[in-house]
């Protein structure tokens, strides 16, 4: 058991039999009354954000999670198939688990994986990907101007909207977190 004095970003919590990423954190000494840690802290399987104040030195217990850089290799019907890059140890991840990264991944592609006690957790995809545009409306003529956008579908069929200039066939930018168009991508 270690003190809420141990925390920091990234670390996992067991609190009441729930794993917590922490988000944030920030030791709090006000002038009058004792010293606290403020934190921010994430559902690691619900993605739930929640903040949670802790005395200082309050006991709290730490979890192990294993942090890997795997390889996307393929969707058997079930699970998604993810292949260590080092050692050649094939996992699947259940689709609870993958959440809204299947709009963003495609086969071959890195993400890492969080596993407890060798069961897939929580998988964190790189800030943004570049997915090709497979179809949009035409833009019109004067439409090249900035300000406006229109629906597009990628690659993965996620829809995001983007510049009326794009046209099907370009790729994209996209940022994970949000879904939303980064930029063009010249090959």
């Amino acid at each position: 058991m270690a003190t809420s004095n141990d925390i920091k970003n990234g670390s996992v919590l067991n609190l009441d039999g729930n794993l917590w990423s922490v988000i944030e954190f920030q030791h709090v000494k006000p002038g009058k009354g004792g010293a606290f840690v403020r934190t921010k802290l994430k559902n690691v399987l619900t993605g739930k954000v929640v903040d949670k104040t802790f005395n200082a030195g309050a006991k709290v217990e730490f979890e192990t999670v294993d942090r890997r850089d795997m390889q996307y290799l393929y969707f058997d019907g079930t699970s998604y198939v993810f292949m260590d890059p080092s050692t050649f140890d094939q996992i699947p991840v259940s689709e609870a688990v993958m959440g809204d990264a299947t709009d963003y991944l495609l086969e071959n592609e890195s993400a890492v994986i969080g596993s407890h006690n060798g069961n897939p957790i929580f998988l964190e995809l790189p800030g943004s990907v570049v997915l090709e545009v497979t179809y949009t409306e035409p833009g019109l003529q004067g439409d090249r101007s900035s300000g406006g956008t229109k629906p597009a579908t990628l690659q993965t069929g996620k829809e995001i909207q983007v510049p009326l200039f794009l046209e099907a066939g370009t790729k994209v930018k996209v940022n994970t977190s949000t879904g939303e168009y980064q930029s063009r991508v010249n090959d």
